[in-house]
């Protein structure tokens, strides 16, 4: 078969020339870099990549094909994908489809054959910049390509997690004896997260991003958690509303990733976009309640703006950093020093791995249980 040309245009008019891998056509999005060596499936399923072109620095990409148990959502969620060197033919036990096949299938146009460590470094210079991946036998020209990049709309101001909730509320059981009930707020949730604390005997009551105060204490929540997901957090208004209603309340909560960046805005703190984010399983993570340093899963590309030493006042308390990143100091986690909340920035769930972090569910359940003790003394 002959190779269908393909090329990628940064929106600073840097060009890249490849063949197409997945479906043909055009996208555009936010031209993001992922460090992960192995997870990709996890990856495009991710619905925190919506609207955003995924660059791959590991090389070889595909080798294990596209399973039925490993997909983190319903579907790809990725605007674009761009690889290196795809493998000939998936070769895993567990692969029921080739990868470039499942892209195509859902329509995911991507672009292969092209330097994708020169195209990391690029971002890693510049920044996080929109980007278009176009394939076929005739492509426009590039300036008329870079238009077309130049025209779409940034991820700074985008409010998209009630793009990739669920429409509708969901149980996920408890396995074994149920200890605690959560309500856990979708706003792109990973199926894993739901699983881990399932694991520990908590029942999930997922719930659509629009849900109101009333919608959580109706699941008889012991605790709330908020999800990651994709966008811009200011944008993120009603959600941040909902969380100060649960924490006037002092219902244990715990956030993950667009979670944290709420929980940040609930305490009247701002974030700001990254440079080019953090995205990978490969993040060095300090717990400063512990002293332990983690590897961490990381997809993020705004954070939260905090001051890192002592405690800060906030509307619920004084609070403080809890977790920090030792490659650039960047705030990956918040808690309230006299009130059951706390947040981390990456993945605990961390499907693929690493999964140094899994603790954190454990200190949710405990948050939950100490809770429920201190409410039977009063």
């Amino acid at each position: 078969m002959t190779p269908v040309p393909a090329v990628l245009v940064l929106e600073d008019g840097t060009t890249w020339r490849g063949r197409a891998y997945g479906a043909v056509g055009h996208t555009v999005g936010e031209a993001v870099f992922s460090t992960g060596m192995t997870g990709y499936q996890e990856t495009l399923t991710d619905p925190s990549y919506h609207r955003q072109v995924v660059v791959m620095t590991a090389p070889h990409i595909g080798n294990t094909g596209v399973n039925d148990e490993d997909s983190e959502s319903s579907r790809i969620w990725v605007a674009g994908y761009v690889v290196r060197d795809p493998a000939r033919r998936a070769s895993n036990w567990r692969s029921k489809r080739e990868l470039p096949e499942e892209l195509a299938a859902q329509g995911v146009v991507g672009i292969s054959h092209v330097d994708t460590r020169s195209i990391t470094r690029h971002l890693r210079e510049r920044g996080a910049m929109r980007v278009g991946i176009f394939s076929g036998p005739e492509l426009a020209t590039d300036a008329q390509l870079l238009e077309q990049v130049r025209q779409a709309p940034e991820m700074t101001g985008a409010q998209l997690a009630e793009q990739v909730s669920t429409a509708s509320a969901y149980v996920v059981p408890a396995i074994g004896a149920k200890r605690f009930t959560v309500a856990s707020l979708d706003l792109g949730i990973k199926s894993m997260t739901p699983q881990r604390m399932a694991q520990r005997g908590i029942e999930s009551h997922v719930l659509p991003a629009t849900a109101s105060i009333d919608d959580v204490l109706a699941t008889g929540a012991d605790g709330v958690f908020f999800s990651n997901g994709p966008g811009d957090p200011a944008t993120a208004l009603p959600q941040i509303e909902l969380l100060k209603q649960v924490l006037d309340r002092r219902i244990p909560f715990f956030g993950i990733c667009f979670g944290n960046q709420l929980f940040g805005h609930a305490l009247d703190l701002g974030t700001f976009k990254l440079g080019y984010g953090h995205r990978g399983i490969n993040q060095p993570v300090l717990d400063r309640t512990t002293g332990k340093v983690e590897v961490t899963a990381h997809n993020h590309g705004f954070a939260v703006d905090a001051p890192l030493e002592g405690t800060f006042a906030t509307p619920f308390g004084a609070a403080q950093v809890s977790h920090v990143n030792l490659n650039d100091q960047v705030v990956e986690g918040l808690n309230l020093v006299d009130g059951p909340a706390f947040s981390v920035q990456y993945h605990p769930e961390a499907a693929a791995g690493p999964h140094d972090a899994g603790y954190l569910f454990d200190r949710f359940a405990d948050l939950m249980g100490e809770h429920s003790a201190d409410a039977q003394k009063n």
